[in-house]
């Protein structure tokens, strides 16, 4: 194995996968709790809620997974696996919290906002400098 491989992205990657499973089970768990089967999406708030919450990770996942790759490859690989757990930990907040109430999961979901804005900045900003650096020979 190369010693430049991208294992914190990666170790991140996996447990990020896990805890997107882990989420879809508790949507399984609660189908059972209310006894509604698939496709059925709708039942009551308990479980619309718990449907809800898992829909809106699965949404923001393909943004998170690209911002933690192009920050760790063209940034830093260390402050991206840094803000990528950030970002896991504000998913399993936000997720409880939205099972609760809906007005409960905005603590979960300003801290995954931040996440994903610090992710992004980072991302952008590594990505400038190796165009300007490699194509207009611009070296800051």
């Amino acid at each position: 194995m190369a010693t430049d491989s991208p294992l914190l992205l990666a170790a991140v990657t996996l447990l990020s996968a896990f805890q997107m499973g882990y989420l879809a089970r508790r949507v399984g768990w609660s189908r059972m709790a209310h006894k509604i089967l698939p496709p059925v999406v709708s039942g009551p708030p308990e479980f619309e809620r718990t449907f809800r919450a898992h829909q809106n990770c699965v949404e923001f996942y393909p943004l998170f997974l690209v911002t933690l790759w192009t920050c760790g490859m063209f940034f830093s690989e260390v402050l991206a696996a840094a803000a990528g757990l950030v970002y896991m930990v504000a998913r399993q907040i936000y997720f409880n919290g939205y099972i609760q109430s809906t007005k409960k999961r905005l603590p979960g979901f300003y801290l995954t906002l931040a996440a994903l804005f610090t992710l992004s900045v980072l991302a952008v900003t590594g990505v400038v400098h190796g165009i300007l650096d490699k194509y207009f020979y611009i070296h800051i």
